[in-house]
């Protein structure tokens, strides 16, 4: 083990040497990708097929619905969609982090009243675009709540984190109440929908129940997952049930769930234990503004892996648990705005995204743990002039960089196969000191039948200058007939599948005129690098050399017929 760190302690310096002597004079730096693919590492896990956001109303406006249905077209019915406030009061009006239903009410009696036409709405236009709910169950209707005044808040960008915790945030007044509302809404659901399609969704109670989303003890969150849970496996006994959705790992207070859920009481059967079909934590980076530029840190949210899969490793009883980074970020504020998060419109946000997601697999191989999902905390945010600064998906209706990433681990399939990089990190490496010195220049790679796919990502933490890496990527153990095989390199850059790059060169227009939107529209696509080519297989062998910038990703894919 000491010897096998050494080695690549020296392989990281001597990368460190090779870029520095390339940055005298801009030139490109060697970097050595091999590719071995009769080496598997088992299915390649599509874990990036799980996305969210605070505002669930988004979704049924037209940029909203145009961009649920881009997610759809990556993986039918195969990609998950989590938003807070499903449960909130109100009649449907969008705002930063707020969203609402108007499911609840009571009459003068305190008779529950029903009502699901907008939560209908949101849920039709995921599954109409082949996008399934993670359904979040919160938050706490004002006729339910404890502490109902005041209820909505007004956040913008700017004020304090803690205005947003209002009235929703609080126990409800009557737990059979809380379940009775849970029952019926899952009943509504499998009458609309099917109960075989309702049986293939994620439930969970709440979010960040640890920190400021739940202004309750411990306890009354064990009581109010109890409840809910008992709600919608009375409604639906194969139902998918799980949680906590804790922020970061959680440490002791996701233990203290998983114990009540494995050993206690249930606050609503008085039996012991509470269903668990998957764990949910959430991670997120930590980006700063230095020197006038932004700095990234992902290292803060490796850790936050490293610890919620420890955690789970410790307990024989959740051996082969689905684990699902029910968050999974840069950092933690979609909604929010100033220097540090101005990574977000363009490559390092893409970059980050493809080095960051095989490292979460890398961790959770390392612990021998299942982790089926890191959900990316992105969507758009309507209404809101392009680019504007927000963590999302589209801006205005224009796709940006990071979808394209997401457009890029979509056509990979089947085996993950062994990669090996001359200037590649490694998780425990970056999680104990980010990617400060040489950048991290590697690669993800899968086999499919007439298919290899190597995705290779150019990324450091310094939103800087830097120079090129000349990247030789060697391919071995191919399993096709040797001679020409069809080569299609997409890639990402400043000058490919980059809307936002493309709207500066045209002088940063607001509004974009409806020229302007087309030809912006199009450059947000996931672009190939040239046309199409070919490379030469022999004995199971070959070499494809090529450029790629800093923040810089590709996508090489190779088939035969």
């Amino acid at each position: 083990m000491k010897n096998s760190i050494a080695i690549a302690v020296a392989a990281i310096l001597f990368a460190g040497l090779l870029l520095a002597a390339a940055a005298q004079t801009n030139a490109p730096f060697p970097v050595t990708i091999t590719v071995d693919a009769a080496k598997p590492l088992g299915d390649l896990k599509p874990i990036w097929r799980f996305f969210g956001a605070d505002e669930p109303n988004y979704a049924t406006m037209p940029d909203g619905k145009k961009l649920i249905s881009e997610l759809g077209a990556l993986a039918p019915n195969k990609i998950y969609f989590r938003t807070h406030n499903l449960l909130c009061s109100g009649d449907g009006t969008p705002a930063l982090k707020w969203g609402s239903t108007g499911v609840y009410s009571e009459d003068t009696n305190g008779t529950p009243i029903y009502n699901w036409k907008i939560l209908d709405a949101i849920f039709d236009t995921y599954l109409t675009n082949g996008v399934r709910p993670y359904a979040q169950i919160g938050f706490m209707p004002e006729a339910l709540s404890t502490h109902p005044q005041p209820y909505q808040h007004h956040w913008k960008p700017g004020d304090k984190y803690g205005d947003i915790e209002t009235g929703w945030a609080y126990p409800p007044k009557d737990y059979d109440k809380w379940r009775e509302l849970i029952f019926q809404w899952v009943m509504h659901c499998i009458a609309r929908y099917g109960k075989a399609e309702v049986a293939t969704w994620y439930w969970e109670v709440w979010n960040e129940a640890n920190g400021s989303y739940w202004k309750a003890k411990p306890s009354e969150f064990h009581k109010l997952h109890d409840y809910a849970m008992d709600g919608v496996r009375r409604a639906l006994p194969e139902a998918r049930v799980g949680g906590p959705d804790a922020a970061g790992s959680g440490g002791n207070w996701t233990r203290d769930f998983i114990e009540h859920c494995l050993h206690g009481t249930n606050y609503a059967t008085g039996k012991i234990g509470t269903p668990l079909d998957f764990i949910a934590f959430h991670a997120k980076g930590s980006p700063t503004f230095t020197n006038s530029h932004v700095r990234m840190g992902m290292a803060s949210q490796l850790g936050a892996m490293d610890s919620g899969f420890s955690i789970v490793k410790s307990y024989p009883e959740l051996k082969n648990i689905p684990i699902i980074i029910g968050e999974s970020d840069p950092e933690g504020c979609a909604a929010c705005q100033g220097d540090q998060m101005g990574y977000r419109n363009g490559t390092m946000y893409s970059s980050y995204t493809a080095a960051s997601f095989p490292r979460a697999i890398e961790l959770a191989a390392k612990y021998g743990v299942n982790l089926e999902g890191a959900l990316t905390w992105a969507f758009t945010f309507a209404d809101q002039p392009p680019f504007a600064g927000f963590r999302q998906l589209a801006s205005a209706g224009l796709d940006l960089p990071v979808l394209n990433v997401f457009r890029m681990f979509s056509k990979m399939s089947g085996q993950q196969i062994t990669v090996t990089s001359s200037a590649g990190l490694n998780a425990d490496i970056i999680r104990k000191s980010n990617v400060r010195g040489a950048p991290d220049v590697s690669a993800y790679a899968s086999r499919d039948q007439n298919k290899i796919a190597v995705l290779v990502w150019h990324y450091h933490d310094d939103d800087l200058p830097g120079a090129d890496a000349a990247v030789d990527l060697q391919l071995s153990g191919i399993p096709f007939h040797d001679g020409q095989a069809k080569l299609t390199h997409y890639r990402i850059d400043a000058n490919h599948s980059n809307a936002y790059e493309a709207w500066k060169k045209i002088g940063s227009p607001v509004p974009v005129s409806e020229k302007d939107f087309s030809a912006l529209e199009k450059a947000g696509q996931l672009a190939e690098l040239g046309g199409e080519e070919s490379v030469s297989v022999v004995n199971g062998s070959a070499e494809i050399k090529f450029n790629l910038p800093r923040q810089g990703v590709s996508l090489l894919v190779i088939t035969t017929p």
